[in-house]
């Protein structure tokens, strides 16, 4: 009888399901306050139990960026974060709500990114087998600058650490020099007079100490930095289905609280930046915080136009015209052209 009953017990408490995880970049908040607690404590609570999670983020997991996607795909990564930008490089499709100039304020990115979701998600499902979760945004990636300037267009001329194929065409026909340089070493490559412009966010900069060897940072984002989350085919198979349920909604919530974030961190690291005394979030600096004028607009979408999709729609290909024109076009005005 004992026997028995102990067998009946453990059919009604089964072993929790064991999730790994590969979130997004390491100390940085989206990670820190969102990401790591959610797996580590809360989807627990949301299973009662029936959902251990352990996780890691990507840079600190041995796996290279570029190949997350494929990873996935072979089930190596049962559940991962793909940054857009690094993944581009094989999936160049992706990048399209991501390329620089796009996206000036929070608003226009949310746009975008609706839009296209749908097929992320297709492409995800039909070329790789993973399923779509998730998908995350940092906050504003503005560039800061050793020496003053008061636009765009005092940017020429000057070396400018970038992060992708698409931030570099940009800074190209800006005039200046782009350099690709890790975000762990921008500060050094600062202050060792590697470059004397950094594009990245407004307060991960501050976090790693932008504001103490540059001078001015200018408010327009430039680009974003989105990553998608989702399952291998395989994991998401072997979940049951009412888990399943809740992983989708406990992300989807997850997802709006990186959003909200996002665009209140992007704010709160050009207060900080600047020394207001509105910063909560990061190290007072005394940076000039340069204002977007009208003619940092005209010469943002006329290197959106002219420049960044064109050479975006030549590295993609045809499908990737297609699928601007369908899902793009529509709301941002503009259309892709086969080059």
């Amino acid at each position: 009888m004992l026997l028995a009953g102990s067998a009946t017990g453990r059919a009604q408490d089964p072993a929790p399901i064991r999730l790994k995880i590969v979130g997004g970049l390491a100390n940085v908040s989206q990670y820190v306050r969102y990401e790591e607690p959610f797996w580590r404590s809360r989807i627990g609570e949301l299973t009662d139990g029936r959902v251990q999670a352990e996780i890691a983020p990507f840079d600190r997991s041995g796996i290279r960026g570029q190949e997350m996607l494929q990873l996935m795909r072979l089930g190596v990564v049962p559940f991962g974060t793909a940054l857009l930008a690094v993944v581009s490089t094989e999936e160049p499709e992706f990048n399209a709500v991501d390329l620089p100039a796009l996206a000036p304020d929070m608003a226009s990115l949310r746009q975008t990114v609706t839009a296209f979701r749908p097929h992320v998600e297709q492409v995800l499902r039909e070329r790789y087998q993973i399923e779509l979760l998730g998908i995350y945004t940092y906050p504003a990636q503005v560039v800061f600058c050793t020496r003053p300037f008061s636009g765009l267009s005092d940017l020429s001329g000057r070396r400018i650490r970038t992060s992708s194929v698409g931030q570099s065409e940009m800074v190209q026909a800006l005039g200046a020099t782009p350099v690709v340089i890790p975000f762990a070493e921008v500060v050094q490559a600062i202050r060792g007079g590697v470059v004397e412009c950094a594009i990245t966010g407004t307060l991960s900069g501050n976090a790693v100490g932008l504001h103490e060897v540059t001078t001015h940072v200018h408010s327009m984002a430039l680009a974003w930095g989105i990553s998608i989350f989702g399952a291998s085919g395989t994991a998401w198979a072997a979940v049951p289905a009412d888990i399943q349920s809740i992983i989708r909604q406990g992300v989807s919530d997850l997802e709006l609280q990186i959003w909200a974030a996002a665009d209140r961190e992007t704010g709160e690291g050009l207060a900080c930046n600047a020394g207001l005394p509105s910063c909560t979030a990061g190290r007072r600096g005394s940076m000039t915080v340069v204002p977007v004028s009208q003619a940092d607009d005209e010469r943002r979408r006329q290197l959106l136009t002219e420049v960044v999709l064109p050479r975006w729609v030549n590295r993609c290909g045809l499908d990737c015209v297609d699928a601007w024109n369908e899902h793009l076009a529509p709301v941002l005005g503009i259309r892709a052209r086969p080059e």
